[in-house]
């Protein structure tokens, strides 16, 4: 009798124990790790490929390497880490989050990294106030970490808080540790974008941007630039001098029907911004002959600069800047003298409101990005004084 009672513990132990050593070699969630097939089969090699996919916009590939390595080690937090970031990508954040709190219980600051990550792109609610809170709890875990840097300048620039990804990107190249090419590339940015001060919600959007279309110039000008007033202030007032038939006789014409300037704004967010920039007759904003605007048509640096030479004729009523450069030498290898923007460069450069590159190039079919086109803006205003 007293045999079969030792015999009894002595089995729930054993059976404790097996359960035991069972959590130990499963996953979270009880699975167990497959073997793998070859030495470069493991989750480090996985993660890896996982990421340079997830860097390329690949994301089922992605998502199938950062499986296999959850797979190979069920305890491996980069897996959930990168599976989270894969359905984040793809918008599926209430999985994604799942996903990230398991990467939290195996890795702790990775996961803080990844959340940070996770919360720049759903932007909602408290959203920036969250990634804060997980940018702090990864300094108590790694003060030197400088992709925790990184991603928190990354989260503080999309929220237009500035100064502070300046300085989260700045702290990525005193470290000067990983992720030093890509903070140098965003401190440059940044150091633009504060240069240029843009005063609108619009503006800092179109800060970001990597190639302005010809919607974006549009309401960079009547937002940024605020072109109606700057007209409206320095434009002598007009009269209409044309025949008029008396009150109550139409005219044959009138009665015809006549198109939009431009029909394809209709269910544009900028439409109000075009309209106005339309009204204004800026030279290379015109609506196109067959009555569209193409407002997601990306601009290049020579259009630019004649829409600026355009504003700088009008506003200073100075009519021999459209030709004052006819018959000179280009100074720029890429820039014929008799390219029909080459006047309107050189009124740009001329003035520095429009810079050439460091090779002595000026780019002219280089499209603008928001940052660079929010400079210009910051200069044309210095240039007409106000």
């Amino acid at each position: 009798m007293i045999m079969n009672e030792r015999a009894k513990k002595i089995g729930w132990w054993l059976l404790i124990l097996a359960l035991a050593a069972l959590s130990f070699s499963g996953c979270a969630g009880g699975k167990k790790a497959v073997k793998p097939v070859s030495v470069m089969d493991n989750p480090d090699h996985h993660f890896n490929n996982g990421m340079k996919f997830l860097d390329k916009e690949e994301y089922d590939n992605a998502l199938a390497e950062f499986e296999r390595a959850k797979a190979l080690d069920p305890k491996y937090g980069k897996a959930y880490m990168g599976i989270g970031l894969v359905k984040g990508f793809k918008g599926d954040f209430d999985n994604a989050f799942k996903a990230m709190k398991e990467a939290k219980k195996l890795d702790g600051i990775l996961a803080d990294i990844g959340m940070i990550r996770l919360y720049s792109l759903q932007r909602s609610g408290e959203w920036l106030k969250k990634a804060e809170e997980e940018f702090e709890a990864g300094k108590k875990k790694d003060a030197s970490n400088p992709a925790l840097y990184f991603y928190m300048g990354k989260a503080y620039k999309v929220a237009f808080e500035f100064d502070k990804a300046a300085t989260c990107f700045k702290k990525v190249l005193e470290l000067n540790k990983e992720f030093l090419e890509q903070a140098n590339q965003e401190w440059a940015l940044l150091q633009k974008i504060q240069r240029a001060a843009p005063g609108t919600k619009i503006g800092k959007q179109i800060a970001l941007i990597d190639k302005i279309t010809r919607g974006d110039v549009a309401a960079l000008f009547i937002e940024e630039l605020n072109l109606e007033k700057v007209y409206k202030a320095r434009k002598p007032k007009e009269y209409d001098s044309s025949f008029k038939p008396p009150e109550g006789v139409a005219m044959a014409a009138d009665t015809v029907a006549t198109l939009p300037p431009a029909m394809d704004i209709a269910n544009h967010p900028l439409k109000a911004d075009i309209e106005a920039v339309i009204g204004l007759g800026v030279r290379g904003l015109e609506p196109f002959p067959d009555h569209t605007f193409a407002p997601g048509m990306v601009i290049s640096k020579a259009n630019y600069a004649m829409m600026v030479e355009d504003i700088l004729i009008k506003v200073s009523g100075d009519e021999g800047l459209a030709t004052r450069f006819i018959g000179q030498n280009s100074p720029f290898p890429d820039v014929r003298s008799d390219h029909y923007a080459f006047n309107a460069i050189m009124v740009c450069t001329t003035r520095g409101i429009m810079e050439a590159k460091l090779d002595g190039y000026f780019g002219l079919n280089e499209s603008v990005s928001g940052a660079d086109a929010l400079l210009v803006i910051r200069r044309l205003k210095d240039e007409l004084r106000y």
